[in-house]
């Protein structure tokens, strides 16, 4: 069958019913013999393709380590992006302040006072971060692997240009403890910023892999990647096709030095660049899965949830979908 006979609707009209097995494999599996819980670990390794999550995807949801990981499992995604407030709380950071709900969109502004709690908080974390042991950290990499789940990126706020040096080593040193070979930022806009993060980087021996949003072009990261064997690309596809660009040729081209994939269907720039359900955009997603497959790329696929929500259902539930619809995409 060739991918222009492949309906990207088909997917998603039996990914529901997926989704709902799925999650009941995993709960049944509680209280079970140890055999029979390693036999419900969660597998999204599809013909050599890792499809993974960023746990950004479930920021409508409360996001603990622990309730993370459950997400993982009813979901059956065995690889993960995780983002620092989930790791940080586990590991013993200073507590933040309540911040108004956010789930996508413009963030909703801070009033003074909140604004003043932000920066106190900040200062408390960039203190905790200096000294705080890995052990915690270790101790999480332990239970999600336990669990099968692999954590293959680390995504704290502590790679800007405002952190220190020292937050920049704790970002990179805590990747390594929680098993990941990556720590992930948005793009930086200096030059000087990319340096300094692939200084770090290379001390450490583990990579940082730069976000895109529309400002990604096939030229982007070239400066970054000329700096730093230990720069690389957290390319996001959905951003990429929404900018105007086809993302297969800067696959094709730069794969070596990709790290990490963000997933997600977005219409083109020129059709309005809507983020959708998977099937329902412009962005190649089962062909480039298959391209992954074919060229055995290395680098993980992140789910990354950013579609408005059906009444009905939730995060974990569409997150689940999306890996379903790659694994019908790769004929796993």
């Amino acid at each position: 069958m060739s991918n222009k006979e492949i309906s990207r609707r088909q997917f998603l009209g039996t990914s529901a019913l997926a989704a709902t097995g799925l999650a009941l494999a995993s709960s049944s599996t509680f209280g079970a013999p140890a055999y029979i819980q390693n036999l419900g670990k969660p597998n999204s390794l599809f013909k050599g393709v890792q499809v993974g999550v960023i746990s950004y995807s479930w920021r409508s949801m409360p996001s603990s380590a622990e309730q993370v990981l459950q997400y993982c499992i009813d979901s059956n995604i065995s690889a993960i992006e995780l983002m620092g407030p989930s790791a940080e709380a586990f590991a013993g950071a200073p507590e933040a302040p309540a911040r108004p709900a956010w789930t996508g969109g413009q963030r909703p502004q801070l009033t003074p006072e909140q604004q003043a709690e932000q920066a106190e908080y900040l200062e408390k974390l960039a203190a905790w971060r200096t000294k705080v042991p890995m052990d915690k950290f270790v101790q999480l990499r332990k239970m999600y692997n336990q669990a099968g789940v692999s954590i293959y990126g680390y995504k704290p706020s502590a790679l800007g240009a405002k952190n220190t040096d020292a937050e920049v080593d704790y970002a990179f040193r805590a990747a390594k403890a929680l098993g990941a070979n990556q720590a992930t930022v948005e793009l930086p806009t200096s030059d000087a910023e990319t340096k300094r993060l692939g200084d770090i980087a290379a001390r450490n021996k583990i990579y940082v892999g730069y976000h895109g949003h529309l400002q990604q072009t096939f030229t982007a990261w070239d400066v970054a990647l000329g700096q730093s064997k230990y720069n690389a690309l957290n390319f996001d596809m959905g951003h990429y096709v929404a900018a105007g660009f086809e993302p297969i040729p800067l696959l094709e081209a730069k794969h070596q030095h990709i790290v990490s994939m963000h997933t997600k269907d977005r219409k083109t720039k020129a059709n309005g660049g809507a983020n959708l359900p998977w099937g329902e955009g412009d962005t190649p997603i089962v062909e480039v899965l298959q391209l992954m497959s074919k060229n055995k790329y290395k680098f993980p696929a992140t789910i990354e949830l950013e579609y408005t929500i059906p009444e009905g259902s939730d995060a974990v539930k569409e997150t689940a979908k999306c890996c379903e619809y790659a694994r019908k995409a790769l004929g796993a």
